[in-house]
């Protein structure tokens, strides 16, 4: 019995260690991601956003582009429609306030920015680690002739929307590839980069909602 007794301890301490383990190396690997990723000034990248809840049977795939400044937390997110070149949603912020536009609703809603921990902020979505996050490093994984390094991220704030990120990065180019986002009422959100451009020359006003771009949309204010 002692012997049996002593067999768990080891093993709990074994696995302990492991994790232990793999977290040093989860946050090796994001540290030299965050820091390359600093240096740039703003960046652009061309996503794929797949959406897939099985309990409400529903599927979608949508293409978009994220342009982002790390150093000023201001981003724009553009989604189109699937399979179309026309806008669906837009989601813009100068580092204060966001607008999101809702092409379906044909309105603009007005919103201050989510810097909490809590929230989930695409112009943070390379150094979503820093804070508010536990990680471990679940391994490798190859897909397409390349390999992938595999971090889990946990929220520790209970009231989060989602309960995991998963990150796969390129190992080589030491890249983001993709973000997949585990919500809580089921749906599955999968951002896979296309194209990535650092040091990107865009204009201020990219980061502030143009009202003439969408004249006949409605401005919804929830601040």
């Amino acid at each position: 019995m002692k012997k049996f007794f002593a067999y768990i301890l080891l093993s709990a301490i074994t696995v302990t260690s492991a994790f232990a383990q793999k977290d040093v190396e989860a946050k090796n690997i994001l540290n030299k991601l965050s820091k390359q990723y600093r240096t740039y000034n703003v960046v652009k990248a061309d996503f794929t956003l797949s959406i897939d809840n099985q309990q409400a049977n529903f599927k979608s795939t949508q293409s978009g582009t994220l342009i982002s400044s790390a150093k000023t937390n201001k981003y724009k997110v553009t989604v189109l429609e699937p399979g179309k070149k026309t806008v669906n949603q837009e989601i813009i912020s100068d580092g204060k306030s966001q607008w999101t536009y809702l092409q379906d609703a044909n309105e603009v809603q007005l919103s201050n920015a989510d810097n909490s921990e809590e929230g989930f902020n695409p112009g943070k979505i390379f150094t979503i680690y820093e804070s508010g996050y536990k990680y471990i490093y679940t391994g490798l994984q190859t897909a397409g002739g390349k390999t992938y390094q595999v971090i889990d991220l946990t929220p520790t704030a209970e009231k989060s929307s989602y309960f995991k990120v998963r990150l796969m990065i390129d190992k080589a180019k030491n890249q983001l590839y993709s973000a997949q986002i585990f919500d809580k009422n089921g749906s599955k959100y999968t951002y896979a980069l296309r194209s990535f451009t650092p040091n990107v020359k865009v204009a201020e006003s990219v980061f502030t909602f143009d009202k003439k771009a969408y004249p006949k949309a409605e401005l919804v204010d929830l601040r």
